[in-house]
């Protein structure tokens, strides 16, 4: 310990942290009484994204092996609902900043231009890092991201775009998981002959259907069909290959049956904190949307239909990014594939076995 004691101040370097506000509009006159709460708010933002990268280094770092040690998936589990619920926050800081009215906004607005949220350079390596693709950005007036972004924090994010992406890695672990083909038990070709039993049923009750009109068994009969192509990317490695290559899947074949298998069965004990991390990275990119979405509407209440401080066309740009920026679609995409409990295929006594948890005690 040191000599005397560690004093919180001193710790927390609260002189240097309380002194970093400077309204750019007490520079001209008398400064507008909303911007020390917008300093705040997005300072604030940029402490909890340091956070954020902080413990998606540790995540990145478990998942970085080709050999992940299956103790430490519970470990990135946590990590990411740590990072889950620093975004929750992120969005309820926006009922905090919509205490300023849009005529408080104006006091001081014209003297943020040209900066903006634009050029925050860790939110963008948030968005690298989680597995955001340029080609699946929205660019704007045809230029890319990190246009606006000067120097060193340009270097900084595609230096982040050069290293391997949280969605790769799960991509790769995905692909090692051991139980879909295991012991003469092939996942995929069990799973094929329920689906494809339920199907022909659900096709015979339509066309059986005494209730139904002509043009609505036709509607149903249709919807069954885009079903079975759904399925059939699933069964068909050659058929997932070409709707990748259109963009309709991000997940390779395999990776994309061991998804689907976790989270089917994910009730088994060997199978639980996998789907925990499924599920996390889906929350995460869920409220990573709602964060854009409700920055959006802010955007929208405050200036209406002007020009962004960083030139953007403000509300419609980020109701965009909104709707297209997702890293983790396919898996929102697997409920397309799911059944019923009582339907799903049962697995080998052997296959059970290992993903059991076993305990023997000597007599």
């Amino acid at each position: 310990m040191a000599r005397g004691g560690l004093y919180y101040g001193d710790y927390l370097q609260l002189e240097r942290l309380l002194s970093a506000q400077t309204a750019e509009s007490g520079k001209l006159g008398a400064a507008a009484h909303d911007e020390l709460l917008f300093i705040i708010v997005h300072q604030a933002y940029e402490l909890w994204f340091k956070q954020i990268l902080f413990e998606m280094d540790a995540v990145q770092g478990i998942f970085s092996t080709d050999q992940v040690d299956d103790r430490d998936v519970g470990t990135a589990a946590r990590l990411l609902g740590r990072i889950w619920e620093i975004l929750k926050l992120g969005v309820h800081q926006l009922d905090v900043l919509e205490t300023m009215t849009p005529l408080d906004f104006l006091d001081f607005r014209d003297h943020l231009v040209p900066a903006s949220g634009f050029q925050s350079a860790q939110f963008r390596q948030i968005e690298v890092r989680l597995g955001l693709r340029r080609q699946d950005r929205i660019n704007f007036e045809d230029k890319p991201f990190d246009a606006r972004l000067q120097g060193a924090d340009r270097d900084r994010v595609n230096h982040t775009e050069q290293a391997s992406t949280l969605h790769d890695q799960v991509e790769a672990w995905l692909e090692r998981t051991p139980f879909i083909e295991m012991g003469g038990f092939t996942f995929r070709e069990s799973y094929r002959k329920v689906v494809t039993d339920m199907l022909a049923h659900d096709e015979e009750t339509i066309r059986t259907n005494p209730l139904l009109q002509d043009a609505e068994r036709e509607l149903e009969l249709t919807g069954l069909k885009r079903a079975q192509l759904k399925f059939d990317a699933l069964f068909d490695e050659s058929i997932h290959a070409a709707q990748r290559e259109e963009g309709g899947w991000r997940l390779s074949w395999r990776a994309l049956q061991a998804a689907l298998f976790i989270t089917l069965y994910r009730d088994e004990p060997a199978l639980q904190v996998p789907f925990t991390l499924l599920s996390r990275l889906m929350d995460i990119d869920e409220t990573l949307t709602i964060w854009r979405y409700r920055h959006s509407l802010m955007v929208q209440r405050m200036i209406g239909l002007k020009i962004g401080t960083g030139g953007s066309s403000g509300h419609q740009y980020l109701r965009r990014t909104a709707e297209q920026h997702r890293v983790f679609g396919d898996l929102f995409a697997l409920s397309t594939f799911l059944i019923p409990r009582s339907a799903l295929p049962p697995l080998p006594d052997a296959v059970r076995a290992e993903m059991g948890l076993t305990y023997s005690r000597k007599a």
